[in-house]
């Protein structure tokens, strides 16, 4: 029987646009180069393909730079998909761009409507519950909608806190199978991931924690090689993607594609 929180039959990704330099970013440093996001992308969605799946890939929106981050804009679930409320203002209009896609591939398709506001790249979806990080981006009010939604389809979703400083709780976290998950030190320490395994990534390769499992593969940036060969040790299969480009805007593996 597949398990839906790692073996996927689809993928939504959308295509850079020419903005991206417009994108948003915690710290500067540096504009990221269409040219080899491009190519990045493109090796991204080869890998997502090759295990099988369908990838649909959306055109570029210039008028949103950072409309590549697809994950932030809903939850994809078996029962239908939820749209969310960024956090960022320069992103809401993101959702209304990504509904009708989602609408061709689900019947079913809620929103969280607000006040609060919630985006994909804080909610971890594992064997067991949603695990919801309060950020920046997302806070009380946008996980009680969330909450709200998603007990109707008979899930538990659980709030917890995302470290300071750090943009979306899966900036640290990913799932790796059904009760594995990788994380940094500094947010299994605050204790959110009782009762599950946990492989911590390598000091000082923090920005390796977000990656995605997808079939059999997992997907992580290139350029960290401790965690490369614990997770090759631990027996998953590894694909590297070069995120040069999408980390200058604070993004990574999970953010690129909504997987259902």
């Amino acid at each position: 029987m597949r398990n839906p929180a790692f073996e996927f039959t689809r993928a939504i990704t959308r295509r850079p646009a020419s903005t991206i330099a417009q994108g948003l970013r915690a710290e500067d440093i540096g504009n990221p180069d269409l040219e080899s996001m491009l190519k990045a992308h493109a090796a991204y969605v080869a890998a997502l393909r090759s295990t099988g799946a369908e990838v649909i890939e959306l055109d570029p929106l210039e008028a949103y730079p950072d409309a590549q981050f697809v994950e932030d804009t809903a939850l994809c679930l078996p029962q239908g998909a939820i749209l969310m409320r960024p956090g960022a203002p320069s992103r809401l209009g993101e959702v209304a761009e990504m509904a009708p896609t989602l609408r061709v591939c689900y019947d079913d398709v809620r929103a969280v409507t607000g006040p609060g506001h919630i985006e994909g790249g804080d909610i971890l979806v594992t064997g067991r519950e949603i695990l919801v990080g309060r950020s920046d981006r997302t806070d009380a009010a946008g996980v009680a909608e969330l909450a709200e939604i998603a007990s109707e389809w008979g899930y538990a979703l659980r709030e917890v806190f995302t470290p300071e400083g750090v943009l979306h709780f899966k900036t640290d976290c990913s799932l790796m199978d059904a009760e594995t998950i990788l994380s940094t030190k500094r947010l299994d320490a605050s204790g959110c991931f009782e009762g599950y395994r946990v492989l911590h990534v390598a000091e000082g390769e923090e920005a390796a924690a977000n990656t995605i499992r997808f079939n059999n593969l997992v997907l992580m940036a290139a350029g960290f090689p401790r965690t490369a060969e614990m997770l090759d040790n631990a027996g998953f299969e590894i694909v590297e993607i070069d995120n040069t480009d999408c980390a200058k805007l604070d993004g990574g593996m999970s953010c690129l594609s909504l997987r259902f």
